[in-house]
């Protein structure tokens, strides 16, 4: 019995301590808490330094959604107009917010490292159509000195299944 009373004592004790201490508050939407380095987030489609797209239409991330939250529909490249150094393009890229499920497999699952999971964690629609993020979306703009796809590209340069990043000198 005594023991009950002492640890109830403690319990108000706490509970006094926290209430009249100051509190911890972030004022959200114009201060932002910094997310911890494993966070998993809104998906960003990368982009190589030279502009083109890392994606290359193989449909793996497809493949290792649980959830089926993906959708790719892959294309030819021509020298014409080249997308990705590769031999196809992601023509399509759709994920379905929806239905994803932030586990990461497609991260893991994508050979060119194209998709990664961002530190976004501001996600939020009216709309069930405002959930369906599209290549364009999810696209990474072009990084400084690169050129916007689709590009157009000397014949020959881009000739190999496994693409070379750098001209052949």
């Amino acid at each position: 019995m005594l023991r009950g009373m002492f640890e109830i004592l403690r319990g108000m004790f706490i509970t006094a301590r926290e209430a009249f201490g100051k509190p911890i508050t972030v004022q959200y939407p114009e201060q932002k808490r910094p997310v911890r380095e494993r966070f998993k987030g809104r998906h960003e489609l990368k982009r190589y330094d030279n502009g083109l797209e890392k994606c290359i239409g193989c449909s793996l991330c497809a493949a290792a959604c649980p959830a089926d939250a993906i959708f790719v529909e892959a294309s030819e490249n021509t020298d014409a107009k080249r997308f990705s150094p590769g031999e196809r393009y992601a023509s399509t890229y759709e994920i379905n917010m929806l239905r994803c499920i932030f586990c990461g497999y497609c991260e893991d699952a994508c050979p060119t490292e194209a998709i990664v999971l961002g530190d976004n964690f501001e996600l939020s629609f009216t709309d069930r159509s405002q959930s369906i993020y599209t290549r364009e979306m999810l696209l990474d703009p072009v990084p400084a000195g690169g050129k916007p796809t689709p590009q157009q590209t000397e014949p020959g340069l881009f000739d190999r299944s496994i693409p070379m990043m750098e001209n052949p000198k």
